[in-house]
């Protein structure tokens, strides 16, 4: 995470990120979230474990915060995840300054291929606590059982819209919006930026759109899901948008650094992130004081990270002290600018990059867990023969 492109890959830890439905790098971006119900990939992909897990705690360092659990006593814990995740060193080693635990990270492929190798292993987890799984994901998590109940004891400084599990089966650590951005003086001249989903139909941005496929790439499916839940007639839409030139790329760097203007592309519309704008600011070479991209926030996605205590684990007390710690300032405010996400906890304070750059929707798209796993497939299986045919 040393260039621009590389850090602003670590956005798709999200979505959701971490939806990705095959081998796409994808993984992924407080506002208030609709979770009343209406709010409702496949990833059977072979997972390569990797058997030597990273120790992420090699020196601890002296910090105040509380994880809630500092009497723990001594050893270790294995944290599944994404290839996506990232903090910063000098977090896991204040947890375990304050713990005396070490954290070990497991880290598995897109959020898709950790869940289906979690259900492989789930008689003998190969971990404690699992970070990562997403709203696209959740339901077959929760089906597979894959998770202990455990409500935090920082849970209560979350925003209490992100809780989708009443079981506390999963906590929320971080959420990000998948959204449509826009190159602000690439777009056609004399047009208007996009305000609304459909207007990316409108035949002044013939050829200026490029999306992801569903099939391959988190924010691809992140997108599909934004139409589904906030179109009139989503596969009409989608008919629509290829009648207007629409571009179809595999994944998410392909789009953003291949054919949308940030790469030298020709192309001024494509799905992101409401965290990419500040991205393209702290990364410019050379430096610029205002973000060159846009967000259409009617378009947004919301997705959100959890983290979990595997079920079967026989470390459960260092479990809950991990699931504790990631709730803690320590942890949270570390995000956004390693991961590109916001925190879930409401009181975290956001960088300042976030505050002057980052936009968050209102009111995003977010679909009932349990929708998206019993219709996924058909979902995507119809897009695939309206877009590609």
């Amino acid at each position: 995470m040393k260039n621009p492109k590389t850090l602003v890959l670590s956005l798709l830890v999200m979505v959701m990120l971490a939806a990705a439905c095959g081998d796409d790098d994808d993984s992924t971006d407080g506002g208030q979230v609709d979770t009343d119900g209406d709010a409702a990939e496949d990833a059977d992909a072979d997972a390569g474990v990797d058997d030597d897990a990273v120790d992420a705690a090699d020196e601890p360092a002296d910090s105040g915060d509380d994880a809630g659990t500092g009497d723990q006593a001594a050893g270790s814990v294995t944290l599944m995840t994404h290839d996506s995740f990232f903090v910063s060193d000098v977090v896991f080693e204040t947890f375990t300054a304050e713990t005396g635990i070490e954290v070990e990270l497991l880290q598995i492929g897109d959020a898709g291929t950790m869940v289906s190798e979690a259900i492989l292993t789930r008689d003998a987890p190969l971990a404690d606590v699992m970070f990562g799984i997403d709203n696209t994901f959740l339901q077959r998590g929760l089906d597979a059982e894959l998770f202990e109940s455990y409500e935090s004891t920082n849970l209560g400084g979350v925003f209490p819209e992100l809780v989708l599990d009443d079981q506390n089966r999963v906590t929320p650590i971080d959420f990000g919006d998948v959204c449509v951005n826009y190159w602000i003086d690439a777009l056609p001249e004399g047009a208007e930026p996009p305000a609304s989903l459909e207007d990316l139909t409108d035949p002044v941005f013939a050829d200026e759109v490029v999306v992801m496929s569903p099939e391959s790439s988190s924010p691809g499916l992140a997108f599909l899901l934004a139409t589904i839940n906030g179109t009139d007639d989503w596969e009409q839409y989608w008919a629509d948008l290829v009648a207007n030139g629409v571009s179809v790329t595999a994944g998410w760097e392909d789009a953003y650094y291949g054919e949308f203007t940030a790469g030298g592309g020709d192309r001024s519309i494509v799905v992101s992130y409401a965290s990419s704008p500040p991205a393209e600011v702290i990364f410019a070479d050379p430096p610029v004081d205002t973000a060159p991209t846009g967000v259409l926030l009617d378009s947004c996605f919301r997705q959100i990270e959890f983290a979990g205590i595997l079920a079967g684990t026989e470390n459960r007390p260092a479990a809950e002290a991990l699931i504790d710690f990631m709730l803690t300032p320590t942890y949270q405010e570390d995000v956004p600018l390693n991961m590109f996400v916001f925190p879930a906890l409401e009181a975290a304070e956001l960088p300042a990059e976030f505050v002057e750059y980052a936009e968050v929707a209102d009111d995003p798209q977010i679909i009932d867990p349990a929708a998206i796993e019993a219709n996924r497939d058909e979902w995507v299986e119809r897009w695939v023969e309206i877009v590609l045919g």
